[in-house]
């Protein structure tokens, strides 16, 4: 029993027998104590049931234990902000064990990322509010930095004045990498690492922006490395893509600091400079001077697997200033000019200019209509005389001519490049075949024809795609055809591309009975063992070399030592091109003894053709 207060009042706590046995917990007040006479003392006293207030109270107390030893770090703190309690989560999270925590401050922690003013505003904002919440970085024991969710709460007593500080956290270092790696990915190419189009499309936009307060210019530069996919189809793809990640590198090293490198896929790459020149013919020498860098940089040999591989660089320039035109339409403007390099020769750089964009809607309706010129009947054949010496027509070179419904007869120098660079030169090739097959099938019921050979130029896709020998044996059977009376054309860049094959299938076409010819001979880079391997029937001097043949010694030296090669391999000669009779005369003397050209007759419809051969023109 305690002690009576001054009051006369005391309280205590115990546990107390019911009278049919049960135990309770009680709460007995002494309310009075007086004495009656000198033996007897009287104590007043109130008895209180508290056993439900004592559950209720260890219930919270358990609670509060419990989540105390949450998986959350917790650690409590008097007002000084020393440490006087931690529980087990913080021991895990941070390495530090409650010895070594307790008595230290939260500095024990520190990370050193963030600076004085982060914490000065935390304390602020906890003297306001008596809460904080935020992202913060801290160090475990072990050195290693890791990313929280911190909350602070401030803990008063009845007289309001603060007692605790309480903090809890838990980790977010994983969430925090989970969103770096999704705006990795959103944003960045995977296997360079660059900004990726999405990228690339924002930060033009704001360059843009920029360039209108500076009034200075920026540039884009669009690349697209030639020939990778050459690579990419004979080495792999692993190799191709060692050949990109080298190729990033050298962009990368020729920009300054604050222009981007991006990559928009496959082999093309995007170069932004900032900050050029207000001036714009200057600041266009500075795109070039740049431009030029990367070109020559990208030139130069990739060692890849032990094996030195060259790829050049096609490369195209829009400048900009303040919003003159859309992202979207600043970024085509560029691809325009690259496709203008490509078409100059590759391995070279060409800026945008308006009539680009002309030249390209020009060659997009071109391309519509040619789509429909095989299955609307547009195609025609025709087909110019080659001769001997004697002036006798031994065959004929079968030429393509579209005679469109609005534009009339167009030549194929009109539209040959644009087929060559889609695959409407296989459809267009496989006609030309077909029609040269059935001209040789009716010129074989005449006495006057049936002795012609009919020559068919093949072109490179036409040749080398994987059906291509079994689709010409399928059309000279179709069409009954004397295979003999067949002759293709192959040019020089074609049969080098890749030899054995090449000579692999040139044979099988041999084996049926089709005769071979290496067209526009000398303007390639062949060799003489290279030719050597070659199963051909006749070489075909170019008319670049006959043209100039009667007055230009260089031209005369060419030209004489093919006819000389092709006698010593025992190879037909023929020229073409042979437009006057000191051409032809000089042709002779060297030894060439077929022509072909303007001298004897243009490339004539099959009518026309075979009048001419009636009239007996040239015997």
């Amino acid at each position: 029993m305690q002690a009576l207060r001054q009051d006369g009042r005391s309280t205590c706590e115990l546990t107390l027998q019911r009278s049919d046995g049960t135990f309770f917990d009680a709460s007995i007040d002494c309310l009075r104590s007086s004495r009656d006479d000198a033996l007897t003392h009287t104590l007043r006293v109130a008895i209180s049931d508290i056993t439900a207030r004592r559950k209720r109270t260890d219930e919270e107390r358990r609670i509060a234990a419990i989540a105390f030893e949450s998986q959350e770090g917790m650690m409590v703190t008097d007002p000084n902000g020393v440490i006087i309690r931690v529980n087990r989560a913080f021991t895990k999270l941070t390495g530090y064990s409650a010895e070594e925590a307790i008595g230290q401050t939260p500095n024990l922690l520190n990370s050193g990322r963030q600076d004085g003013d982060f914490y000065r505003q935390m304390w602020e904002a906890l003297k306001d509010s008596g809460y904080w919440q935020g992202k913060l970085w801290n160090r475990r024991k072990n050195g290693e930095l890791f990313a929280e969710w911190l909350t602070i709460s401030e803990v008063n007593g009845p007289d309001g004045r603060t007692t605790h500080y309480v903090g809890a956290f838990s980790e977010i270092t994983r969430h925090l990498e989970a969103e770096a790696e999704i705006h990795r990915l959103a944003y960045y190419d995977a296997l360079t690492h660059l900004p990726n189009r999405r990228l690339l499309l924002d930060r033009i936009a704001q360059a843009m922006a920029g360039s209108t307060r500076s009034n200075s210019f920026g540039a884009i530069l669009f690349l697209d490395l030639d020939n990778f996919k050459v690579l990419n189809d004979t080495r792999g793809h692993d190799v191709g893509d060692q050949l990109l990640l080298q190729a990033a590198e050298r962009i990368q090293m020729h920009v300054r600091e604050g222009d981007t490198v991006a990559r928009l896929g496959g082999d093309e790459f995007v170069v932004m400079l900032l900050n050029l020149s207000a001036d714009a013919h200057e600041a266009a020498a500075q795109t070039r001077l740049v431009g030029d860098k990367i070109r020559e940089a990208l030139a130069l040999p990739y060692p890849l697997n032990g094996c030195d591989f060259h790829c050049t660089s096609s490369i195209g320039v829009s400048m900009f200033r303040n919003h003159d035109v859309p992202v979207d339409t600043l970024l085509k403007h560029a691809d325009l000019a690259m496709y203008e390099a490509k078409n100059a020769g590759r391995n070279t750089l060409r800026f945008f200019d308006p009539a680009m964009q002309t030249a390209l809607e020009e060659r997009s309706a071109l391309e519509a209509d040619l789509r429909n010129a095989v299955s609307d009947g547009q195609l025609r054949a025709f087909y110019q005389p080659q001769l001997d010496d004697s002036g006798r027509v031994i065959g004929a070179e079968a030429l393509l001519r579209w005679l469109h419904p609005a534009r009339g007869l167009v030549l194929p120098g009109d539209f040959i490049a644009l087929a060559e660079g889609t695959d409407l030169i296989r459809p267009l090739g496989r006609w030309v075949l077909e029609s040269a097959c059935q001209q040789i099938r009716k010129w074989s019921a005449s006495k006057v024809t049936q002795h012609l050979i009919v020559a068919v130029n093949v072109s490179a896709r036409q040749f080398h795609q994987s059906d291509f020998v079994d689709e010409l044996a399928a059309i000279v059977a179709r069409t009954g055809a004397d295979p003999a009376r067949l002759k293709l054309e192959l040019t020089e860049s074609l049969v080098i591309e890749d030899i054995d094959k090449t000579v692999r299938r040139m044979q099988q076409i041999k084996a049926q009975g089709i005769a071979l010819s290496l067209d526009d001979f000398g303007t390639g880079f062949s060799s003489l063992s290279c030719l050597k391997r070659l199963p051909l029937d006749q070489i075909k001097v170019d008319q670049v070399f006959v043209r100039d043949l009667a007055s230009d010694p260089d031209d005369e030296a060419i030209v004489q030592a093919i006819v000389t090669m092709g006698r010593i391999l025992g190879l037909d000669v023929i020229a073409e091109g042979v437009e006057t009779i000191a051409q032809r005369d000089r042709l002779r003397e060297f030894g060439c003894l077929r022509y072909q050209g303007y001298l004897f007759a243009p490339p004539l419809a099959p009518d026309e053709f075979e009048r001419f051969l009636c009239e007996g023109a040239g015997s």
